[in-house]
């Protein structure tokens, strides 16, 4: 946990940003009955009864010092997904960093060997050497500030159902250029004198 509370004390540095990583998982849903449109004083209404249309994976890198993110919509989490966002997190969002600093949970998929598996020893040792890798300690998904930028992207945009993969790419597209430019950052407060205070029972007592 110290090691994660460390990262989020770093000060905001181009050359090595500190991005944050998490997925989440989103399904399809297509109506059996056409909702009863809103009006005044009552909230559009669904039926209880609805059909699934297939699933995908919301895959969210967060930086938050530096106010941006950008979320990938993925038909599945595989390492091989996995290793073409870090290809792109590193080739086209940073291509001018020297080092990206990565903060992620430790899901099966969410390994470094994973660019091996997709791209050539050299291109693969090339990313590896551009990353640092942190990882929340386990049952501590609550210190990935990504995990709590999808619950602003859930509250604020998909708190309803979407039936194409088309409409929910525009909708999570439209959310992310329009948070990206209102500047909306996240100011962590929780550090490492912080939680031997609070959490001290973890703490071994000498």
């Amino acid at each position: 946990m110290e090691d994660v509370l460390d990262v989020y004390e770093q000060p905001y540095d181009p050359k090595r940003p500190v991005v944050c990583f998490d997925e989440q998982p989103k399904q399809l849903i297509g109506e059996e009955k056409i909702p009863i449109p809103a009006s005044p004083g009552q909230v559009e209404r669904y039926d209880y009864q609805y059909k699934r249309k297939g699933t995908m994976d919301n895959f969210m890198f967060f930086e938050p010092l530096g106010n941006w993110r950008r979320v990938s919509v993925r038909d599945r989490k595989t390492q091989l997904d996995f290793a073409e966002e870090i290809a792109k997190l590193l080739d086209e969002d940073f291509p001018e960093a020297e080092v990206v600093v990565l903060l992620m949970d430790n899901f099966g998929t969410h390994k470094i060997g994973s660019l091996y598996e997709r791209f050539p020893a050299e291109r693969a040792r090339a990313y590896v050497k551009r990353l640092e890798i942190h990882h929340t300690p386990k049952h501590g998904s609550w210190l990935n500030a990504a995990e709590i930028e999808l619950s602003v992207l859930e509250c604020q945009c998909l708190d309803r159902r979407f039936e194409s993969r088309e409409e929910y790419e525009r909708e999570v597209q439209a959310w992310v250029e329009a948070r990206n430019a209102s500047g909306k950052g996240c100011d962590w407060q929780f550090t490492t004198d912080g939680a031997r205070t609070k959490l001290k029972k973890l703490y071994p007592q000498n």
